[in-house]
């Protein structure tokens, strides 16, 4: 067997200068001390036949192949990326240290079985040689100064106002190091959100970065959100310098780094203008949405799809902080034949046009379960793209103007589905509802009905509200022009009006007595609380309303649970969507399908046998 090793660059890279893809010897390897179980550090002892290097850390991501035994000792490698970094030394000041980001075996230690050369420890005069502009390495030049194009080595840039920088791979960052600078893009960049709790109140809010290596997820908290919220942009390069790296938490990321960034005081973020083409955009990896429903519930996933349908925008009461949340629930399919809900949130639940049936991509997304369905929401850290220009994009689109928008999908949101369909499925008359329990259990059961409106009672119908846009607390005349609100401690001059509806609904099998908030009562009702409130004075109109509101059919998403009053159980249903049925064509469609499968109709086995 021939195997050289590469004499002389271990020298050469601890003084400054680059090897370009040296052969190198494994003789040893220790865990570092200290390290977290899912985050764990190996340093390798090195030899390049002349020289031995004890300070060449491996990156976490090739940590497979020391615990699997490739990387055992007397093994004889080429490492093909590396950087090296300044770390802090107490007796030293501070000393280089290779980073190895990847390598390819040339042979394995027990083929080898021996130490090849006599290579001798490094000393402070070898660390110290000099490195010339250009140095001779086994018929190799080598440049000191590596070029842009290798992001696994420091990279000069001009794009900072102090001139040139040296940057870091994202992939090579540690808590080990302390000197660094990365270049990176902006691809994601979350709300600022606030709390408060027993120790104190704040603020943050949270950015994904990547560059050529990897990503990471950087988070800025109280005045450093107040700094450099603003300042930052999706999308924009920007070297970033002095945060804090720790352990990341891979709850609430599916971000691929085992550590996350923290802003510090001394955090520097300077836009970079030049020399950003080679910076890739945000990237997905994307799930079909047929293998969603084998995946675990709070899985966090990237998808993409067609949006076929879109229901209404909803307002919620969140029950944590008690703040009125909006949210749309949108109907997705791919060419897999398959279709889920996509709920938005926001903004961007308000914001969104679904008539066009525009792809969507979107990044970091929930998977969430209920009903026997599986359904994925975005979060604060999800990235949602409408019609982005890729590939994968281009491809839907074609798929579903040529048969998707024709097809039936199978609905993995619900136990049946309808094509086209906004809601979670779970269709059942209200008989059925009754005689399945639901809403007996320890949970709250939903389901989906096709309803009449029989009776709208009036009485209690309206309230007064704090008139604050976060708070929705009945407030108590003071009899005196002003409005207390008990929540928020607070005295005003004003109200706004919240509907509290009750509401009979029946279908072919029976009735239900439910309840109705904000949004579905205004639809119920097609007026707006507080034009409905203007007509509280006058009786003849604000009871023609109510009478106007009889009678009329809808598509009625419904939560059942059972709730202790007075001490007693008792059933409570309300409604938490409310759709007109339109043309009818849908709901045709379902009864169809309905037919289908109780006849046999397209089984492999005939109807009858």
């Amino acid at each position: 067997m021939s195997l050289k090793l590469t004499e002389g660059a271990i020298s050469v890279i601890l003084a400054g200068g680059n090897v370009d893809e040296p052969v190198v010897q494994i003789l040893g390897h220790k865990k570092l001390a200290g390290t977290n179980t899912g985050s764990d550090r190996f340093r390798l002892l090195i030899s390049d036949g002349r020289h031995l290097n004890g300070f060449a850390m491996l990156a976490t991501q090739l940590n497979n192949q020391v615990t699997s035994g490739e990387l055992c000792d007397f093994t004889v490698v080429q490492i093909t990326r590396y950087i090296t970094s300044m770390v802090a030394n107490s007796e030293k000041g501070e000393r280089r240290v290779m980073v190895i980001l990847d390598v390819k075996i040339l042979a394995s230690g027990n083929e080898v079985g021996f130490k090849l050369g006599n290579p001798k420890p490094m000393t402070d005069g070898a660390e110290a040689e000099a490195v010339g502009p250009q140095q001779a390495v086994h018929n190799k030049t080598v440049q000191p100064k590596p070029t842009a194009n290798r992001p696994a080595s420091n990279v000069s840039v001009l794009s900072s106002p102090g001139g040139s920088v040296n940057t870091h791979p994202i992939s090579s960052l540690s808590p080990y190091q302390n000197k660094w600078v990365i270049k990176a893009r902006v691809t994601a960049k979350s709300p600022v959100r606030t709390w408060a709790n027993a120790r104190g109140e704040g603020k943050l809010f949270s950015m994904d970065l990547i560059d050529e290596t990897g990503e990471i997820r950087a988070t800025a908290f109280k005045e450093q959100c107040d700094k450099f919220f603003d300042m930052i942009e999706v999308n924009k390069v920007y070297l970033i310098s002095r945060c804090v790296l720790k352990t990341a938490n891979k709850k609430f990321t599916n971000i691929k780094n085992d550590y996350e960034m923290t802003f510090t005081s001394d955090t520097q973020v300077i836009p970079c203008n030049e020399d950003t083409a080679g910076i890739p955009t945000l990237t997905f990896d994307f799930t079909p949405i047929s293998a969603l429903a084998g995946l675990e519930s709070n899985a966090i996933v990237d998808v993409i799809g067609v949006c076929k349908s879109s229901g209404e925008v909803q307002t919620l009461i969140s029950r944590n902080t008690n703040k009125e949340l909006k949210k749309r629930e949108v109907m997705i399919v791919d060419q897999s034949n398959t279709g889920v809900t996509l709920t938005l949130w926001g903004t961007q639940a308000e914001d969104f046009e679904g008539s066009t049936n525009p792809v969507l991509a979107a990044k970091n997304v929930r998977i969430n379960e209920y009903g026997g369905g599986k359904s994925v929401s975005l979060l604060q850290s999800s990235v949602l793209q409408i019609n982005p220009d890729t590939p994968q994009a281009h491809k839907l689109r074609g798929w579903f103007d040529s048969v998707g928008a024709t097809q039936e999908q199978e609905n993995i949101s619900g136990r049946t589905g309808v094509a086209g369909s906004g809601f979670s499925a779970n269709w059942m008359t209200l008989k059925e509802a009754q005689e399945n329990q639901l809403g007996c259990g320890d949970k709250p059961d939903y389901f989906t009905s096709v309803a009449t409106v029989l009776i709208v009672r009036s009485e209690n119908s309206l309230y007064k509200a704090c008139p604050t846009e976060d708070c929705n607390k009945k407030v108590i005349d003071q009899n005196n022009g002003m409005y207390r609100c008990e929540k928020c401690n607070r005295e005003y001059p004003n109200f706004k009006y919240r509907l509290l509806l009750s509401v009979s609904l029946g279908d072919f099998s029976g009735n239900q007595w439910a309840t109705c908030f904000q949004d579905t009562a205004e639809i119920l009702l097609g007026v707006k609380a507080q034009d409905l409130g203007d007509l509280f004075h006058d009786d003849r109109q604000f009871q023609e309303v109510f009478h106007k509101a009889a009678f009329k059919t809808y598509i009625f998403r419904l939560r059942a649970k059972m709730e202790n009053y007075q001490e007693e159980n008792r059933l409570k249903v309300t409604v938490t969507e409310a759709r007109s049925l339109g043309t009818m064509q849908e709901h045709n469609a379902r009864l169809i399908t309905e037919i289908k499968e109780m006849a046999g109709i397209g089984n492999s086995v005939p109807y009858g046998n």
